[in-house]
């Protein structure tokens, strides 16, 4: 696997941790907490999903390709979450998972190449 791009990914988690970190705190600060739940929610799990995928990218683990993949998910849906709000730490966060998202995809098509390539 090209450490570039592996190295991207973990870049981009590390920073979406941070966003969505902020985002949770900030949301819990807002006038209307019920409102802000899922958004939330789902900043927590991202936040923890895109450090486990650092980790593991960082070990070059065994699942890169699968974690990525599922970062990739998870991060396009605390954007589309974020997206729903007018906060700047919302859109700060949309904007990082929008990021994160794109180079955990560049890991997975990198890996599947791979693997294609050696069969």
């Amino acid at each position: 696997m090209n450490n570039i791009t592996y190295q991207a990914c973990i870049d981009a988690c590390l920073a979406c941790v941070a966003a969505c970190r902020h985002c949770a705190s900030a949301c819990l600060r807002e006038d209307d907490v019920a409102h802000m739940k899922d958004c939330i929610q789902l900043d927590m799990e991202c936040a923890t999903l895109c450090d486990a995928t650092a980790a593991i990218l960082s070990a070059s683990g065994r699942q890169a390709k699968e974690m990525a993949a599922l970062c990739a998910d998870i991060c396009d849906q605390c954007g589309a979450e974020c997206e729903r709000h007018q906060h700047d730490h919302c859109k700060a966060c949309a904007e990082a998972c929008r990021i994160c998202a794109e180079k955990c995809r560049a890991v997975t098509a990198a890996e599947t190449r791979t693997s294609i390539a050696i069969r």
